[in-house]
């Protein structure tokens, strides 16, 4: 396992990751674990790590932020899950990647209209600061993508639109890879685990047009969130046989059967039993 931190964030080429969590005061980092034989088919995880989320200088509402700790649910589901892999001990290279920040606000915050040039080399300019969780998995997904793993899987508490289209208790889920959705909606509904496939929808592209960059974090609209979301992590995703997004809320608002009040490791399930029946 290593961690780049602070500064190094951007001696190493991460400069979202570190424009995101700069202003807090513990400096940013992207944790990477590896595990497994290099010979085995590789499975990159990578999780969202917003240890808390004010939403930077375009502030939260007071109730917006209230339960904004469990903005790194994402990073812990994928670490619960890579525990439950390396457990049953799979047939895999498993690596695991979690940008951990704080979304934070001091002089030194990132600002609105900023433009940064993320890993990949795609410009983005900073419509709206709290969308940041798309802006340190880029950099992160772009990492994995480099070494053309078979699957790249993210997770991340990623849109309050996602909550409108399908409610707290069914993340949707993004993939181009029509065998790959198909076997994860039977693992979702075997696991009693809920997940909706939901459209990278193309036309919507254009909604996160620039004026000045490459890109914008977030829709010129009002409606389709949590599928601009989406289709701006896709943006850097290229060599990768597969992708796949999981925009997860990670809390129960109430006690139900299995499932107390409180955190919730959404989506986990679905996917070990996804990656068990392929490399199990």
């Amino acid at each position: 396992m290593r961690a780049v931190v602070g500064e190094d964030l951007l001696e190493q080429n991460f400069p979202l990751v570190h424009a995101v969590g700069r202003a807090a005061a513990r400096a940013p980092r992207l944790i990477d674990l590896t595990w497994g034989e290099p010979s085995h088919p590789k499975v990159t995880l990578i999780g969202k790590g917003v240890c808390f989320d004010s939403g930077g200088l375009d502030i939260k509402p007071e109730s917006g932020m209230l339960n904004m700790k469990k903005d790194m649910g994402g990073a812990a589901a994928m670490l619960a899950l890579a525990h439950m892999l390396m457990d049953r001990g799979l047939k895999l290279r498993l690596r695991v990647l979690i940008p951990a920040v704080e979304n934070a606000i001091s002089g030194s915050a990132f600002r609105p209209r900023d433009v940064y040039r993320s890993r990949k080399g795609l410009t983005v300019e900073i419509g709206n600061t709290d969308a940041e969780g798309r802006l340190i998995l880029a950099d992160a997904i772009a990492l994995a993508d480099e070494e053309r793993p078979d699957l790249i899987a993210d997770m991340a508490t990623l849109t309050g639109a996602a909550r409108v289209a399908l409610g707290t208790e069914i993340p949707p889920f993004y993939t181009d890879d029509d065998a790959l959705a198909a076997a994860l909606a039977d693992c979702a509904t075997s696991e009693n685990d809920p997940l909706w496939r939901m459209p990278l929808w193309r036309p919507y592209d254009a909604l996160l047009e620039s004026k000045v960059a490459d890109v914008n974090n977030v829709s010129s609209g009002n409606f389709g969130g949590s599928i601009t979301a989406a289709l701006f992590l896709r943006r850097f995703v290229a060599a990768a046989k597969a992708w796949l997004h999981c925009d997860i809320y990670a809390w129960n608002q109430s006690s139900r059967p299995g499932r107390p009040e409180g955190a919730e490791c959404q989506a986990a399930r679905a996917l070990y039993a996804l990656l068990v029946s392929r490399y199990g």
